[in-house]
């Protein structure tokens, strides 16, 4: 995955200028020495309880110890930002810890020894030591515990800024998914159902979007990502005949007897193959979507839902994520008969065969959010074709079952919806 999760951004949050970086580091540099002088008593320097205030030689050194270990982290992060930039694409998620600068603040950067309250601002000033390279893996492990990728690809997202992720572009050379994201930004009738579209960035000979954080404003949310459509590859992958070596290890992940003798021979199979078969793995075939996956409050992203073919199996799923919540039921199911009539009228979904793409659904105590998202398979039919993304697929009429999925969701969550009546 890829939000002010309610509204767009507040100007407030979106004008992240130059001076509230400076006060959140400042503010940060504060935390560090307050966390130094209590780690430093812990280790059997303390200071003495009956003395009001510390001499001046104490104050001294305290300072002298705190600025020390703020240019150590100072000096790690510059380091880091120069290891993000020359690392090549296969090694961007294994980037290595300095243990001999992480251990000038050892504790320091521990979440575990970081009241909640002031995780957001650790976040917030480390990215504003830097907020022109998205966050490294150690930045990922050690920002705010509440940030998490739902599903897509484990090296394409980074969190940003406050609100904001940036994505790995993907799309080809016509750079696809930045171009329908920017588009349908701003599109007056569908810019409130897709992340909000920011900027492309080049980064060291890589290219990221910035996009909305779906995630953000919520807190410890239920979400669910949703795979839309019947179909969930381009026809141009039809006549493709490579045999990938990765897509034979996830199939017989999910079933070691799918492969035929010749797949099993040659272990590999075909991305088409491969396409076919999880579509016949679950509910994609039978209701035009699937659940991608899931996560409920507390626990880590459930992604094993890959045979959730029945519809037995499917309201079950549905259920659990909704629990008993009749409100909820009635907030998603007016945010997604809305969406559903806004893709009906929309020039441009009847103009693009959007393969791929997932609802995204998101609640917790207050709010619920619904949006589309992934457009990296999102093309333009040929002129003169219109979709109704409803009617069976056959080569060459684009149809790919798009509105067919929303409206079977539709029908699973009013179903759930009447037996909790």
């Amino acid at each position: 995955m890829s939000s002010v999760c309610h509204a767009p951004m507040p100007p407030r949050i979106e004008a992240f200028t130059t001076r509230l970086c400076l006060r959140a580091v400042d503010q940060y540099e504060k935390l560090f020495q307050n966390n130094f002088k209590l780690n430093k008593s812990h280790r059997g320097q303390r200071v003495k309880q009956n003395d009001p205030s510390p001499n001046r030689q104490e104050r001294k050194e305290t300072r002298d110890a705190g600025g020390n270990c703020i240019s150590g982290f100072r000096q790690w992060r510059k380091n880091e930002c120069t290891i993000i930039g020359n690392a090549t694409p296969s090694s961007s998620n294994q980037l290595a810890n300095s243990r001999a600068k992480m251990e000038l603040f050892p504790v320091v950067l521990s979440d575990t020894t970081m009241p909640e309250e002031d995780l957001s601002l650790k976040f917030l000033a480390l990215n504003a030591l830097d907020l022109t390279a998205p966050a490294s893996d150690i930045l990922l492990k050690n920002r705010l515990k509440s940030w998490f990728q739902l599903s897509g690809h484990p090296d394409g997202f980074a969190p940003a800024g406050p609100g904001t992720v940036w994505k790995r572009r993907t799309g080809g050379a016509e750079n696809t998914e930045r171009t329908v994201y920017e588009t349908l930004s701003k599109d007056s009738q569908m810019s409130s159902y897709v992340p909000r579209y920011y900027r492309e960035v080049d980064y060291k000979g890589d290219t990221f979007i910035e996009l909305q954080d779906l995630l953000f404003g919520f807190n410890d949310p239920h979400v669910m990502d949703i795979k839309l459509g019947t179909r969930t590859f381009l026809e141009s992958e039809v006549s493709k005949t490579t045999e990938r070596s990765d897509l034979y290890e996830k199939m017989i992940s999910v079933d070691p007897s799918a492969p035929t003798c010749d797949e099993h021979r040659n272990k590999s199979v075909t991305k088409l193959r491969y396409m076919q078969f999880r579509e016949q793995q679950s509910s994609t075939c039978s209701h035009g979507f699937r659940i991608e996956a899931m996560k409920l409050p507390g626990g880590p992203p459930i992604t094993n839902l890959k045979t959730v073919k029945t519809h037995t199996a499917v309201f079950e799923t549905m259920r659990l994520f909704l629990g008993d919540r009749r409100h909820v039921c009635e907030m998603l199911l007016e945010k997604l008969r809305d969406l559903r009539a806004r893709l009906e009228a929309s020039t441009y979904f009847q103009t693009h065969e959007v393969i791929g793409s997932s609802i995204f659904m998101i609640y917790d105590d207050k709010n619920v959010g619904v949006w589309l998202i992934d457009f990296a398979k999102t093309y333009q039919v040929p002129e003169g074709k219109r979709l109704n993304h409803r009617i069976p697929w056959q080569q060459g009429n684009h149809e790919e079952g798009f509105l067919l999925g929303l409206d079977n969701l539709i029908l699973t969550i009013e179903e759930i919806e009447s037996s909790d009546g």
